[in-house]
């Protein structure tokens, strides 16, 4: 059977507003793994999670069929994306579970850089050396949140960098599954992927949830649709290494939610590395569009 690529429009400015729309309820739900972290263990949270996100998902993939939804052009791909993205799922909500989020936003703030790079490599997205001069300033600033010599990188640090690898990597297979899958494809293989694993760890954890639990863990599955469904449909408009500035949102949105909710109360050089980013983020676009242009 011949499969068709999948259309694909190439609307910047629309891709960077869903980028940052998803890393915003992205990191709400991060806020609320943190804090049901406290009375339940991680495979659980997961678990419940994805079994909500498979709900969205199958509603997702009724308005073409299922039987045709559930067929990918790239199996595989779909597959490892969807490990690589449970993996990072996992280390992130373990670290904030015993870190502050704040801290481990800023760890995070490390894969946007890295997926550049891979863009560059394995997609042949290009970089010239204007952006890669505001990367190189990008990554300044999260060494100014991080600043390693106060203890951050401690053993769950390292637990959080190795989930910002595997966010990076999920992020250049998903905009590799895009070229052939629909988004409605890429939603369901990871509701199915996700809900599957999880599922065979969370009897061996279980705690049942009170009523304010379980609406919680409700909400917490619906951002985590919603989030992932508009990152999915944000690299269909948008090359990876144009929305992957705004990615550094992630982590600012992080240090907000922090001092509101958990009473984290970052310093001046939080705001400077957090300024120095966004400035370059905001640089490596107007390269981006000025590249376009040329």
């Amino acid at each position: 059977m011949h499969i068709v690529e999948v259309p694909r429009t190439d609307r910047p400015a629309l891709g960077i507003a869903l980028m940052v729309l998803a890393m915003f309820l992205l990191s709400i739900m991060d806020a609320i793994s943190k804090h049901l972290t406290d009375t339940l263990a991680v495979p659980q949270i997961l678990a419940i999670r994805f079994w909500v996100f498979l709900i969205f998902a199958l509603a997702l993939a009724s308005s073409n069929g299922l039987g045709r939804t559930i067929r990918s052009a790239t199996p595989g791909l779909q597959l490892l994306r969807s490990l690589i993205m449970l993996g990072q799922m996992s280390a992130f909500i373990f670290a904030v579970s015993y870190l502050p989020l704040a801290d481990v936003g800023a760890i995070f703030a490390v894969a946007p850089l890295l997926v550049m790079v891979l863009a560059a490599i394995f997609l042949g997205e290009k970089i010239g050396p204007r952006r890669a001069a505001a990367v190189a300033f990008g990554f300044i600033g999260v060494l100014i949140i991080i600043r390693p010599s106060t203890g951050v990188f401690d053993p769950i640090s390292l637990i959080a960098l190795g989930g910002a690898s595997c966010w990076a990597c999920f992020q250049i297979l998903l905009r590799l599954v895009g070229r052939r899958d629909s988004v409605q494809t890429t939603t369901l293989f990871s509701a199915m992927v996700g809900c599957a694993a999880f599922s065979m760890v969370a009897p061996f954890v279980w705690r049942t949830p009170d009523p304010i639990t379980w609406a919680w863990l409700l909400v917490l599955g619906s951002l985590g649709a919603i989030g992932h469904y508009l990152l999915s449909t944000a690299f269909r408009h948008a090359p990876a290494s144009t929305l992957q500035p705004f990615a550094y949102t992630m982590p600012l949105w992080a240090v907000v939610i922090g001092w509101f909710v958990f009473h984290d109360i970052p310093d001046r050089w939080t705001f400077i590395g957090g300024g120095l980013v966004i400035a370059s983020g905001l640089y490596a676009l107007r390269r981006e569009r000025v590249a376009t242009q040329a």
